[in-house]
C-alpha cells in the first residue's frame, strides 16, 4: 500500500487496522462526502454501492509465494486439502465461506478469506488452516498482503537481469513480490543468483531495519538494504559510471483513504488538506525516480489514496517536466482485474470546507489578496497543467472498494522513452551552433541544466537540483552505525577453512564472500552476494548510501576457541538460508541422500543418536566424520506422506548425535505440508540446549514459537500531512 504520510518516503504504518471496536465506530464523514462527490471518481449511478462498500470489513489476503518451488505444492493442498475441508461451516448461526482464489492474480496464486479472526480461531477447520498459513508465513512460502497491494510490483514486469529499486519499501511485502520475480528460474532445491539487484530503501531507520527482518523470509544474494529519503536518492557508483535502474517502485506516502475498510479511524481524521500537503513530497520522490531510470525502463507510481491531487495531479506535473516520458497502456495486463480510467480532470479543495471552485491556479491566485498570495500552500501543480488532455492520464489504474471487494488504490505505469538515435550530420551541425549560442546564457547563470531534469526555482517542488550533491549536506553519517563489509581476500584462512571444511567446488563465486566486521574476520557469518551487489559494495561508500544490509548468510562459524581445537578442523557449517545459492556447487561428498522416514526421525526429535535411525541410515551416519552436512530427500511416497519435489536440508553431525539445523517454525511448516500436523516437539529446555551446544548439535538459529497472527502488510493510521 502507498504509505501513510512520513517524510522521505517511507512511510507509517502502525498495524491497528481492523481493530474491534471500528464495527462500532462512525462511519461517516461530510467532508469526506463532498469532496470525492465533487471530483466525480465513480459514476453518479454507483456512488451508493461505492459509498456502502467503504463500510464493510475488508476481507484477508494473502498469495502463495510464486519464486518458491514449494508454490503450486502449497497451492495444491491449499486446493485440495484445505478448501473442501472448509466447505459448509457454520459460526454463530452462518455459513462462513472457505477461501477462494482472486480471479486476476498470476497462476491463482492469490486467495481471499472472508471469515471473521473470532470464527478463523474458533472453528476447528479454520483453525487448521489458520495455523497452516501462519506457519508457512514464518518460513516465507505464503505473504499476508493486501490485493491492491500486490498489483505494482505485477506492473512492474521485473525481470532476473533487471536492476531494480523499492524507494518507499518497507515494511516490504512489495519487495518481496520483486525478489521473487528477480528469481523466476529458481529450480526445486537450487535457487539462481540472478544477475540483477534489488535495492529496498526506506527513510525511517527502525523501519528500514524491519524491513530487513521481513525480507530474512525470502533471503537472497541481489537484496540490498538502504536507509535514506527517497526525494533526494543519491547515485550510486558502479564501475563503469553512475548506476541508472531498469525498474522502479515508488509506493509513496499519502493520506490513505484507500484503506478506509480496514483503518477505520479515517472516517474521524479525514481532511483534504492532508492529501494536499503531501503532494509536494510524493512529487519530490517520483521525478527523483525518474532521473534514476535508464531509457527504456519502466517505473510504477503508486499510492493507496483516491485524491486525485496525490495521484493524476503527481502524475501530470512530473511528465509535463519530463517529455521523455509517458504513461503506459496496461489495460491489457491482468485482465480479470477490474479498474476505472485515471481522470481527466479534477479541482484541489482550497479550504477545510472542501470549495473546489477555481478550475486553475491563476483564478485561484487571483482570488486573493496580494498579501496573502506567498502565503498559500497550494502550488500549481495541485490543478490540471494546459494541454493536459494530451498526457494520456486514462491509462491510470483506479481500483475501488465495489468493483471486487478490495481497498481503493491507485497505479500509474511510466516509461521512459530511448534515447533518440544519431542525427544527420547537417542537423547535428545546426543542434552544435544552437549550443553554442546558449553556452555563454548557461555559464552566466553558472548552471548546468539538463534535458529533462530539475533545476533552479523547481527544486522546492521537485527535488534535488544537483544530483551529485554530496548527500552528506541532507544526511548525517554520523547516525549510522553498522558495521561496514569486506570482502574475503582470496588465500584468506577463514575462506580457505570454510571451502575445505563445506568441500565446495572450484566454481562456487568465492569473491562474492564478504564478513560484517571492522578487522575481515570471519567471527561468526559468511555471506555472499552477486556481482552486481559486490561492484555497488566495493565502489560506494557504505555510510554515505546507508547501507544497512546486503546479501544471504551461507556459512557459520559452528565454534570458536576451545572448543573448535577440542572437535577439530570443522568449524564452518551450511546456513538454511544459504542452501539454495551454494547447493550447485557442492561436492557430493558432503550431500547424504535420505528417504521420508529418515526426515520423520529429524522432525520428531531435535537431536536423534544415531541408533534412532533405521539401516542403512545408522551406520552411514556413523561413519561420518564430525561437521556439517546436506541431506538430500528424494521425491516419493511412504506411510502415508507425499513429497512431490527433492528436499536439501542441512544437518551438523557431531560425537554421539545429529541435529536437523532448522528453527522451530521452519520443521512445524514443513510437517504441517507432509503429514498435515505439527509432529515436532516443544523447543527443548535451556539445559538441554547448553549440552547440544557443548555437543556442537544446537542451532542458534532456532527462534520462538511462531506468532498467532499471520503478518499484516498494511498498518493503520496515516499521518497528517507535513505543515
Amino acid at each position: 500500500m502507498g504509505k501513510r504520510g512520513r517524510k522521505g518516503g517511507g512511510g507509517g504504518r502502525d498495524n491497528g487496522g481492523g481493530g474491534s471496536w471500528g464495527e462500532n465506530a462512525k462511519m461517516e464523514n461530510e467532508a469526506f462526502e463532498k469532496y470525492y462527490k465533487a471530483a466525480g471518481i465513480v459514476p453518479e449511478t454507483e456512488w451508493d454501492e461505492f459509498w456502502a462498500s467503504l463500510k464493510i470489513i475488508l476481507p484477508t489476503t494473502f498469495r502463495v509465494t510464486g519464486s518458491r518451488a514449494t508454490a503450486q505444492e502449497l497451492n495444491s493442498i491449499i486446493k485440495e486439502q484445505y478448501v473442501p475441508s472448509l466447505k459448509g461451516i457454520e459460526f454463530e448461526g452462518q455459513e462462513v465461506q472457505p477461501p477462494r482464489q482472486l480471479p486476476w492474480y498470476p497462476d491463482g496464486l492469490g486467495w481471499q478469506l472472508d471469515v471473521s479472526k473470532s470464527a478463523l480461531r474458533k472453528t476447528p477447520e479454520f483453525k487448521r488452516f489458520h495455523n497452516f498459513l501462519v506457519y508457512e508465513t514464518e518460513v516465507g512460502n505464503i505473504s499476508r498482503q493486501e490485493a491492491v497491494s500486490m498489483i505494482p510490483p505485477l506492473l512492474l514486469d521485473v525481470q532476473p537481469h533487471h536492476t531494480v529499486i523499492d524507494m518507499c519499501a518497507a515494511p516490504g511485502s512489495k519487495t518481496a513480490q520483486l525478489l521473487e520475480a528477480l528469481h523466476a528460474n529458481d529450480t526445486a532445491v537450487e535457487a539462481s543468483i540472478p544477475s540483477g539487484l534489488l535495492i529496498a530503501n526506506d527513510t525511517d531507520n527502525k523501519r528500514a531495519h524491519m524491513l530487513v527482518h521481513q525480507s530474512s523470509r525470502l533471503p537472497s544474494p541481489v537484496l540490498m538494504v538502504t536507509n535514506l529519503d527517497a526525494s533526494i536518492y543519491p547515485r550510486i557508483q558502479t564501475p563503469t559510471g553512475k548506476m541508472l535502474f531498469d525498474r522502479i517502485l515508488c509506493d509513496v506516502p499519502c493520506s490513505g483513504d484507500g484503506t478506509m475498510r480496514k483503518n477505520y479511524g479515517i472516517w474521524k481524521s479525514w481532511t483534504v488538506m492532508n492529501g494536499n500537503g503531501l503532494h509536494g513530497l510524493q512529487l519530490r520522490i517520483l521525478t527523483r525516480a525518474m532521473n534514476l531510470l535508464k531509457p527504456g525502463g519502466r517505473l510504477v507510481y503508486s499510492t493507496c489514496s483516491m485524491n486525485p491531487v496525490e495521484n493524476e495531479a503527481v502524475i501530470a506535473a512530473a511528465l509535463k517536466k519530463f517529455p521523455h516520458f509517458e504513461l503506459i497502456d496496461v489495460s491489457g495486463s491482468l485482465p480479470e482485474l477490474k479498474r476505472r480510467p485515471g481522470l481527466p480532470t479534477w479541482r484541489p479543495a482550497v479550504n477545510r470546507e472542501m470549495d473546489t471552485p477555481y478550475s486553475s491556479y491563476a483564478d485561484f491566485i487571483e482570488s486573493l489578496p496580494e498579501n496573502k498570495r506567498s502565503e498559500t500552500k497550494l502550488q500549481a501543480t495541485h490543478w490540471p497543467p494546459e494541454g493536459v488532455e494530451r498526457l494520456n492520464l486514462e491509462r491510470c489504474l483506479r481500483i475501488y472498494p465495489h468493483l471486487q471487494n478490495t481497498g481503493a488504490f491507485f497505479v500509474a505505469v511510466l516509461y521512459r522513452k530511448p534515447k533518440p538515435e544519431a542525427q544527420p550530420s547537417s542537423v547535428a551541425k545546426r543542434n552544435v551552433d544552437a549550443v553554442i549560442e546558449l553556452t555563454a546564457e548557461a555559464e552566466s547563470s553558472n548552471k548546468k541544466q539538463k534535458t529533462g531534469e530539475i533545476t533552479g526555482e523547481d527544486s522546492q517542488l521537485f527535488g534535488q537540483v544537483d544530483e551529485d550533491e554530496p548527500l552528506e549536506k541532507s544526511v548525517k553519517a554520523s547516525t549510522f552505525k553498522e558495521l561496514p563489509y569486506v570482502f574475503l581476500a582470496e588465500g584468506s584462512k577463514h575462506l580457505e577453512q570454510a571451502m575445505e571444511d563445506l568441500k565446495i567446488k572450484p566454481s562456487f563465486p568465492s569473491n562474492n564472500l564478504f564478513v560484517r566486521n571492522p578487522d575481515g574476520e570471519a567471527l561468526r557469518q559468511i555471506y555472499l552476494c552477486n556481482d552486481a551487489a559486490r561492484q555497488v559494495i566495493t565502489h560506494n561508500d557504505f555510510a554515505r548510501i546507508r547501507l544497512i544490509n546486503a546479501g544471504v548468510r551461507v556459512f557459520n562459524r559452528q565454534e570458536s576457541g576451545v572448543k573448535a581445537e577440542l572437535h577439530g578442523r570443522n568449524r564452518f557449517r551450511f546456513l538454511t538460508e544459504g542452501v539454495p545459492s551454494v547447493l550447485p556447487h557442492v561436492d557430493e561428498s558432503r550431500i547424504i541422500t535420505a528417504d521420508l522416514e529418515t526426515l520423520r526421525v529429524f522432525m520428531r526429535l531435535y537431536y536423534p543418536v544415531y541408533g534412532e535411525f533405521e539401516s542403512p541410515m545408522k551406520e552411514k551416519l556413523t561413519e561420518l566424520e564430525m561437521g556439517s552436512y546436506l541431506m538430500r530427500i528424494e521425491p516419493g511416497e511412504q506411510a502415508g506422506m507425499s513429497l512431490k519435489h527433492a528436499l536439501v536440508l542441512p544437518i551438523w553431525k557431531s560425537s554421539a548425535s545429529v541435529a536437523l539445523m532448522l528453527d522451530k517454525k521452519a520443521k512445524s511448516a514443513l510437517s504441517l505440508r507432509l503429514w498435515g500436523e505439527d509432529i515436532t516437539p516443544a523447543a527443548p529446555n535451556k539445559s538441554v540446549k547448553a549440552v547440544a551446544t557443548v555437543a556442537g548439535d544446537e542451532d542458534e538459529d532456532d527462534g520462538p514459537e511462531a506468532a498467532d497472527e499471520i503478518a499484516e502488510d498494511e498498518s493503520s493510521e496515516p499521518v497528517k500531512a507535513p505543515k
